[in-house]
């Protein structure tokens, strides 16, 4: 990379010096000034931000490079580089929808990743959440390099899986063999860590409100419910689905609390929106949360904190998840690629969870 192969726009430098104690020059920021910040040779900036630094340039040394090329707020001229690279430096996120802020938070993680790489990323949210959608481009291959997609709206990719682009699946099954490369978090060790908890607190009588989506991630937790309560003495385990929304979640408790049989004593929920739901159906019956159902969530979205009492639910690491997919990508399309990681998940325990009162056999509301 010469000096003058990347600028910022002019007028955006101040000359001012940042937290990082970069000096940001009163003209256009070039790769030398990068360089001079990070301590490094301009070849060395060109690798890192080129991700050709792998065994050529130190670990620290790359991240320092990084963390000086934002600073700076460096900008390389990226059409001389496409030209160059025969690339668009452009990719694809594809998710389900934007309705909670889960997705959010993996376009951030994402976008950060690709803008240490040069590449910008255009986001494609399925306009019916999940299912089919059209080609967003006349032609993918022409203006893209690569697709990121959540498992959830996997089938929105059928037009662009034909243009033969570098595909990283998130959350998904890795033995798809159509993905380059599979990110995963470990939801079926937080349904475990869920359920492991409900079981501490004497639940037996425990029902899944599943989610009514054809998707790897939910199938996945469908059964590592199942697999956590087999055997264990007295467990009762029903499954009523519910579609993703608060007033699906409140008809699938109501359903789940006024059946026939015993009541169950807490009521776990595929994800937090739908236990949400499931919190209004237990005080509309005129019982109490935790008291007398424990409620859990999935996500720890915002509204696990803006119900009352605050859910019991599993922590997922939105950012950390869109970052380690855009990583993959990047690895695939400079043509080598890394085993993709599975993200640890976290239980959050708050108000919403409390131990099955002893000897807990209650009929269901409506005089079961």
């Amino acid at each position: 990379m010469t000096s003058n192969e990347g600028t910022t726009p002019p007028g955006t430098s101040t000359g001012s010096t940042g937290a990082a104690g970069a000096s940001r020059p009163g003209r256009p920021v070039t790769s030398r000034d990068v360089a001079r910040a990070a301590g490094v040779s301009q070849a060395a900036v060109s690798l890192v931000l080129g991700d050709k630094w792998q065994g050529r340039v130190s670990p620290g040394k790359a991240e320092a490079v990084r963390a000086a090329a934002r600073e700076l707020d460096y900008r390389p001229n990226l059409a001389a580089r496409s030209l160059r690279m025969g690339r668009t430096r452009t990719v694809l996120l594809v998710v389900p929808a934007l309705t909670t802020e889960f997705f959010a938070r993996v376009y951030t993680g994402a976008a950060r990743i690709a803008a240490d790489h040069g590449f910008g990323v255009v986001l494609y949210p399925s306009p019916e959440g999940v299912g089919p959608a059209r080609d967003p481009f006349d032609s993918a291959a022409a203006t893209l390099d690569g697709v990121l997609a959540s498992s959830m709206a996997a089938e929105a990719l059928t037009a662009l899986r034909t243009a033969g682009l570098p595909l990283v699946m998130l959350d998904s099954d890795p033995g798809d063999d159509r993905a380059s490369a599979t990110v995963n978090l470990d939801i079926a060790d937080g349904v475990r860590q869920l359920t492991g908890h409900l079981l501490g607190l004497g639940h037996r009588r425990i029902t899944h409100l599943a989610a009514a989506v054809d998707s790897w991630t939910f199938g996945v937790r469908a059964r590592a419910v199942s697999e956590a309560l087999d055997g264990v003495p007295g467990a009762l385990l029903r499954r009523e689905p519910a579609a993703l929304g608060v007033d699906a979640g409140l008809r699938a408790a109501h359903a789940a609390l006024t059946g026939p049989g015993p009541r169950p004593t807490a009521l776990l929920c595929d994800d937090d929106i739908i236990a949400a739901g499931a919190c209004k159906a237990v005080r509309r019956l005129g019982l109490r949360v935790p008291e007398d159902v424990s409620v859990t969530g999935f996500d720890d979205l915002a509204l696990a904190l803006a119900v009352e009492p605050e859910l019991t639910t599993v922590r997922l690491p939105a950012e950390d998840f869109g970052e380690a997919g855009m990583r993959a990508l990047m690895a695939v399309l400079d043509g080598h690629p890394e085993p993709a990681p599975t993200l640890p998940v976290e239980l959050i325990t708050r108000g919403s969870t409390a131990p099955a009162a002893a000897g807990d056999n209650a009929a269901r509301p409506g005089g079961e």
